[in-house]
């Protein structure tokens, strides 16, 4: 199932932060980046009633939609996320009890780190990539590069900070998949009406990732 499931997210490239102020929200949103082709989303607990919205997603969606949950600390919360739904379950920082839950369910875990430590630690708790959270705050890209020289065989996906102008310096420092929040979950966009600004952004950052992969190494 996991392996599957990282080969939908590797293609896709994306895996947009949902943090909805409510159902109807999270909803709309995650409608408008379909129509724009992005067909993962990642739905945190911070969601009131997040269990529920994952339910609801995988009802109507099902296969369409490749379903995960964020903000996942506890072995409890992540066992009720994936009972609700979620193919991968994701953490804004480490924690092994999290991994195994997930792990012993057969589904893909993306635990949060940060320092070389907290990364290889993740790796060897049995994480299948390793979200680096907050990537701006520590340069970025480049800082990105800096933790894959020691470790070239981890599989990383910077969160924090990925907007469209930067998305491409990521992929190129060696990022297998992009944490995008705001930039593309754009809320005001849903509370104005325009939903089709989501839809627009979805398509761009695909065209991004699309036209990287056409260049010769």
């Amino acid at each position: 199932m996991s392996q599957s499931t990282a080969d939908i997210i590797e293609r896709v490239g994306l895996i947009p932060v949902l943090r909805a102020r409510n159902a109807k929200q999270a909803h709309a949103v995650v409608q408008a980046m379909i129509a724009g082709g992005v067909t993962v989303v990642e739905v945190t607990m911070t969601v009131p009633g997040a269990i529920d919205v994952l339910k609801e997603l995988k009802q109507e969606y099902g296969s369409r939609l490749l379903l995960g949950s964020g903000t996942v600390t506890t072995a409890a919360e992540a066992q009720a996320t994936i009972n609700a739904g979620a193919e991968f379950v994701v953490s804004p920082s480490l924690h092994p009890e999290v991994i195994q839950v997930t792990r012993t369910n057969g589904k893909l875990s993306i635990p949060g780190a940060l320092t070389p430590t907290e990364v290889i630690t993740a790796h060897r708790a049995g994480a299948h990539y390793v979200k680096i959270f907050p990537c701006s705050a520590m340069g970025g890209a480049p800082y990105l590069k800096s933790l894959l020289a020691p470790f070239p065989f981890l599989k990383l996906i910077p969160t924090g900070g990925v907007t469209l102008d930067t998305a491409a310096s990521f992929i190129q420092a060696g990022a297998r998949a992009l944490g995008v929040g705001s930039d593309l979950v754009n809320l005001t966009a849903i509370d104005e009406g325009r939903a089709e600004k989501i839809t627009d952004t979805a398509r761009a950052y695909l065209k991004v990732l699309a036209d990287l992969r056409e260049q010769p190494n």
